[in-house]
């Protein structure tokens, strides 16, 4: 069963914001609001399965982000310190394309993917110091916010929410972009720490859970892969995949994705009391 909800608006200064962000939204849910003038116009699409499939979010106060591709576009800086480290040792230079589907294991399993098959140890160890060292010096070149993720993590933010960061990046790579992005509206970001397992492993996500003082009753993680899907599973939280990162639709219902968000206000409007049903996004 598909319900259909037009938000209707006007063309005053609010326009470009989501409605899922102006305060009438928030405060009574934007599957009952037709909001008038001074809001954007935009139509929103449920799409409910069985009752058993469906993801009740309305409870969430505790939400877990993935990074790169989910928070920032970091692939160019990755694939640029990917590119300086291959060419100090000879090594051909890999696309944007390629380092785009080399990425989510971890800056490590980056550069193992990135170099040729049958690099020895020491030249692979010799090639990943390399890249370390450029990308902590160069993780903010090219790299940005997605459109709406500044506007998301404030509405959080007011809402009261508990959020943290958890990546596979390196944890002073992770720390950099903490301080340049997210200081203001994100309390925790746990990055590749020697004693933590990275992702899927749960760890990561129950670190940031320690540190935040929260329990995974009320958590959901948010991610754009299929590791971020495995790791949100093995933790024992609900995933929410989102559209705009590193993998696609297709990719990410094949690897157990379960609820979709095509835009950061999605995400706000799934967290004040929208469900939706399995193997679907929230506007088809």
């Amino acid at each position: 069963m598909f319900f259909f909800f037009f938000i209707s608006a006007g063309q005053g200064r609010d326009a470009s914001y989501p409605a899922f962000f102006c305060p009438v939204a928030r405060r009574s849910g934007v599957e009952k609001q037709f909001l008038t003038s001074g809001f954007c116009s935009i139509c929103i699409t449920f799409a409910y399965g069985k009752d058993k499939e469906r993801q009740d979010m309305s409870a969430i106060k505790t939400v877990i982000f993935d990074l790169d591709g989910t928070l920032l576009n970091t692939l160019e800086d990755l694939a640029d310190s990917t590119n300086h480290a291959l060419a100090c040792f000879g090594f051909p230079p890999r696309t944007l394309d390629e380092v785009r589907r080399f990425v989510g294991n971890g800056v490590r399993k980056l550069v193992e993917r990135a170099l040729p098959d049958g690099t020895d140890s020491g030249r692979f160890e010799a090639v990943f110091d390399c890249f370390k060292r450029y990308y902590v010096d160069h993780c903010m070149v090219k790299t940005g916010l997605y459109p709406g993720i500044a506007e998301l993590l404030e509405a959080l933010k007011a809402g009261g929410y508990r959020t943290a960061i958890v990546s596979n990046k390196l944890q002073g790579g992770v720390d950099e972009l903490y301080r340049r992005y997210f200081a203001d509206t994100v309390q925790v970001a746990v990055g590749e720490r020697p004693d933590v397992p990275c992702k899927p492993a749960p760890d990561m996500v129950e670190t940031a859970l320690r540190e935040l003082g929260a329990t995974k009753a009320g958590a959901v993680y948010v991610g754009d892969s299929d590791v971020d899907v495995a790791t949100a599973a093995a933790a024992g939280l609900p995933c929410i995949s989102v559209l705009w990162g590193f993998r696609d639709r297709d990719f990410l219902l094949r690897h157990g994705a379960t609820c979709l968000a095509e835009t950061p206000a999605d995400i706000w409007r799934l967290l004040q009391g929208g469900s939706i049903g399995c193997g679907q996004s929230s506007k088809e």
